[in-house]
């Protein structure tokens, strides 16, 4: 019989915040594919747009979509990953 010990909600203890460099990282996953499907699917229309134009619709689109998004998914991912280790 195994009797290997697996935390209890009271014995777990709690993750943290994430580092600067952990937060960077989730950034990047987040940003680049959002900018990535961005300019593949709305990239016929930005051509037409003037690059601060351009940067200003990406931006305006994108960051909503990481914000409320993708980066809640990315820390609940993180603090998986972190509370089996």
């Amino acid at each position: 019989m195994s009797t290997t010990h697996q935390p209890t909600p009271a014995t777990a203890r709690p993750v943290g915040p994430p580092t600067k460099h952990q937060l960077a990282v989730m950034i990047w996953v987040a940003v680049f594919p959002t900018l990535t499907v961005l300019n593949l699917a709305l990239g016929d229309w930005l051509g037409t747009l003037t690059p601060v134009v351009r940067t200003f619709v990406l931006a305006t689109i994108a960051v909503p979509i990481v914000i409320y998004g993708l980066m809640p998914q990315l820390h609940k991912l993180r603090v998986r990953l972190l509370s089996r280790a």
